[in-house]
């Protein structure tokens, strides 16, 4: 008989987060999978087409029993609505948790937003003493502060007190930077197997034709991916802003990607009157190798904060998948990335003038220069990148000898 995996996530097919891939994997690999989550209505706040925003109901992704349960939509502009989301699911699918848990031999965990989210899944080691994994791909405290909480006595109390709970109910831990670790370890009550499990470069469609960002031959900079107040692109825009004149006729700046701080950004662009940045908008996850092949030079930035030196941004290993050279505009464990494996170039996030020159010394970088960076990320993603391997080491980890 196979052995039963229950998945817990607020985020499951049709949006697009890497435990699809983690479902349908082990789901091949012979166990009987299921998976508790909300309705879908990441990224935009709206339940998509085709599903009915009920209670409490069963649906099917390849031969994958998903148990759906309510989610509160309108929450991309109202921050009640939001919490009132995380809250939703954390009570809602702890009922639905504690109906069907009894039945699996193992759950996993997949902690990417809230950590209010993954209380349905540690309540069933609480109460039936079912082996929990938590895969995390956050940390809390820590973020909550980094998003513009005020620490207050209180707020760190309830916050202390969440994390511990959780924490201490979870048999062991796969985290997906390497500087996670030592942030885990304090709420520990006992020694816990903790896993460096990165998240994997995403396969690219290399079918598609790169897209044409100028008519005219330019050295393009890009970056892709949500555009709020921490992915520290006003620093960005303005260092380019300083580049030698003659210089920045020879190169554009390409935004892809939506969010609240978009229209902000343009703001900033008109007001200075920076020249030769494009805001394209937010694009297809699907067609996004087109932009990609498009690019001289890949962009991830964050605010200097020191929640984010310990976080990968994902788009760090896609970047690498697309095998450009990347300028990573953070401090951390992503910058290590890029330094160590020679990738491309990390500089620090307030540093402007340290930003601008990073630019132009790519402008002006040899092609066999960005051929080397290039050859590293094929060797990277081959390796420590390599999804088989993480969903194997992920897969490992939460049966363990269990079998």
């Amino acid at each position: 008989m196979n052995k039963k995996i229950l998945i817990v996530t607020e985020y499951f097919y049709p949006e697009e987060f890497k435990i699809n891939e983690i479902a349908v994997a082990w789901k091949q690999k012979g166990y009987d999978v299921d998976v508790l989550t909300q309705n879908p209505t990441y990224p935009d706040g709206k339940v998509f087409d085709g599903y009915k925003n009920r209670w409490y109901y069963k649906d099917k992704y390849n031969d994958i029993d998903v148990f759906r349960v309510k989610a509160v939509s309108g929450y991309k502009e109202s921050l009640f609505k939001k919490l009132l989301k995380y809250f939703a699911f954390m009570i809602v699918g702890s009922v639905v948790s504690l109906k069907i848990g009894k039945k699996y031999d193992y759950i996993f965990a997949f902690d990417v937003g809230a950590l209010t989210g993954m209380v349905p899944a540690v309540l069933l080691q609480k109460f039936y003493k079912k082996p929990v994994t938590l895969w995390i791909q956050d940390i809390w405290p820590d973020s909550v502060y980094a998003y513009g909480f005020k620490k207050t006595k209180f707020l760190e109390s309830v916050l202390n007190t969440s994390v511990r709970f959780v924490y201490r109910n979870t048999s062991n831990f796969a985290i997906s930077g390497e500087g996670f670790r030592d942030k885990v370890i304090p709420y520990l009550n006992a020694k816990k197997e903790i896993v460096y499990a990165p998240n994997w470069a995403d396969e690219l469609d290399e079918t598609y034709e790169p897209f044409s960002f100028s008519q005219d031959e330019k050295i393009h900079f890009t970056f892709a991916g949500n555009i709020g107040k921490v992915q520290n692109l006003d620093n960005v825009i303005k260092a380019f802003g300083k580049i030698d004149a003659t210089l920045c006729q020879k190169a554009q700046l390409n935004i892809i990607g939506d969010g609240s701080y978009l229209e902000t950004l343009k703001q900033l662009v008109e007001q200075e009157k920076i020249s030769n940045v494009v805001f394209w908008g937010r694009k297809p996850r699907k067609e996004m190798q087109r932009y990609f092949q498009a690019s001289d030079f890949l962009i991830v930035s964050l605010i200097d904060k020191p929640i984010f030196s310990l976080t990968v941004p994902a788009k760090v290993q896609t970047y690498i998948a697309a095998k450009k050279p990347i300028i990573a505009i953070l401090e951390g464990d992503a910058a290590k990335i890029v330094e160590e494996n020679h990738l491309g170039f990390s500089v620090k996030p307030n540093d402007l003038d340290a930003i601008k020159s990073v630019f132009e010394k790519s402008i002006t970088l040899s092609e066999d220069k960005r051929k080397t960076f290039m050859r590293n990320s094929q060797k990277l993603s081959e390796t420590v990148f390599n999804k088989e391997k993480i969903i194997d080491k992920l897969l490992a980890l939460t049966v363990g000898d269990r079998k």
